[in-house]
């Protein structure tokens, strides 16, 4: 397979969507893609147990800068995802994707420009970007 590009697919999604091309199909099947990814990774958790999630409050020293913040929060994972469950969330993670990309087509927004233009933005502020 020839290197994909978000432009072809952003083509491709275009190509295939037959069904919920009104915004409002656009907007609850994205919604409900995002829950099915969430649900994914609960079950990898509550269901499977090949991850565990210890969330609690980050303990971050009063003194702590913006740019040291990175060393005193986690992500609260510990384990890794069996193949089962990395296949799942993936395959949830792709549906997302599809959601988001037939709501660029919707509003003419081209992907690849869209993160090209957020990218410099990164590369420019940086993590103070992200406020």
């Amino acid at each position: 397979m020839k290197n994909l590009s978000l432009t072809d697919f952003q083509s491709k999604v275009d190509e295939v969507l037959v069904r919920h091309r009104s915004i409002l199909d656009i907007l609850t099947k994205f919604q409900e893609s995002s829950a099915k990814v969430n649900r994914a990774v609960a079950k990898s958790a509550t269901y499977c147990g090949c991850i565990e999630i210890h969330a609690e409050k980050h303990d971050i020293p009063q003194d702590t800068t913006y740019s040291e913040l990175k060393n005193f929060v986690g992500h609260h994972i510990e384990g890794a995802l069996c193949d089962i469950c990395h296949e799942k969330i993936e395959q949830e993670l792709a549906n997302n994707l599809f959601y988001l990309t037939t709501l660029c087509n919707l509003f003419s927004i081209d992907m690849s420009e869209m993160t090209k233009k957020h990218y410099e933005q990164l590369n420019t502020l940086g993590k103070y970007g992200l406020l």
